[in-house]
């Protein structure tokens, strides 16, 4: 089927047609009106989806089409039939438009995926393992030589994973991909940070971090000029989504049990065990 995934296709995906598969492909005369709405939403759109004022939806974007099983870019009719296609399964008008409601049923899908998220929000914050239960990476896999623990069966799966990651050249060529700036979290020094930062419960850190379960890890997936490999800013946030690396845990992550956070491109959490 045209414009049909391409099993690991985008492991070499970069920012521009590496990633997607040719125009003519993807066209789809019937769904020209949506995709021409859909190109100029793509980077105007003014939204919160995640409590916090964005505009336009090209960072989420490769999200989306691992979603709808496509290469075809976003603002293409190809896109928008399957996107339709996607409305119509959870009940939403047909459109093929992209929109607030159908992105938070994309949200909704992707974040059912986190074990933690789903025991979050029945009130449940997991409590953190034994100090025994935690195997430390090596200086070689942490971001800047800092001392990350996680659980043994995570750090295992996360050791095959790279494995696999670093057969792409695009990927090896920097020593920096995949290093883990972020594992384990105490819980305690985190409520500390929070009162310090006073950023709690917002999209940059919880009061209950899935850190605390040493599960999640934060990966160094790219960093723009000017930001930190950590930052949310949204031109930061936009050029993660872009690299090589990234595009590559979109395809392949799963194969090893990591799910993603949508608002950070660099937070993975192992779904091998529960929180």
């Amino acid at each position: 089927m045209a414009g049909a995934m391409v099993a690991g296709a985008v492991m070499l995906g970069g920012a521009t047609a590496s990633a997607q598969t040719s125009r003519s492909a993807c066209t789809v005369a019937t769904f020209e009106p949506p995709a021409r709405i859909n190109a100029s939403s793509l980077r105007s759109l003014s939204w919160a989806p995640f409590r916090r004022d964005e505009v336009g939806w090209e960072t989420y974007a490769p999200m989306i089409q691992r979603e709808l099983g496509t290469l075809c870019a976003p603002d293409t009719s190809r896109f928008s039939q399957l996107l339709a296609g996607f409305q119509k399964r959870f009940r939403l008008r047909g459109t093929g438009q992209m929109d607030a409601a159908t992105f938070n049923v994309f949200k909704g899908v992707w974040q059912e995926r986190r074990p933690f998220v789903m025991v979050n929000v029945k009130g449940y914050c997991p409590p953190p393992p034994a100090f025994t239960a935690l195997d430390l990476a090596a200086p070689a896999e942490s971001y800047g030589g800092k001392t990350i623990a996680l659980r043994s069966g995570a750090l295992d799966a996360y050791r095959r994973m790279v494995a696999a990651a670093k057969r792409v050249p695009a990927i090896a060529k920097d020593s920096r991909s995949l290093t883990i700036f972020s594992g384990y979290r105490d819980p305690d020094a985190d409520a500390v940070r929070c009162v310090t930062d006073g950023n709690c419960d917002g999209v940059v850190r919880a009061t209950c971090s899935p850190h605390r379960t040493g599960l999640a890890l934060d990966l160094y997936v790219g960093q723009a000029p000017g930001y930190g490999p950590d930052s949310s800013a949204d031109p930061n946030r936009l050029h993660m989504s872009n690299t090589a690396t990234y595009r590559w845990m979109l395809a392949n992550a799963h194969r090893f049990g990591f799910v993603n956070y949508p608002f950070e491109p660099w937070h993975w959490e192992w779904i091998g065990q529960a929180p």
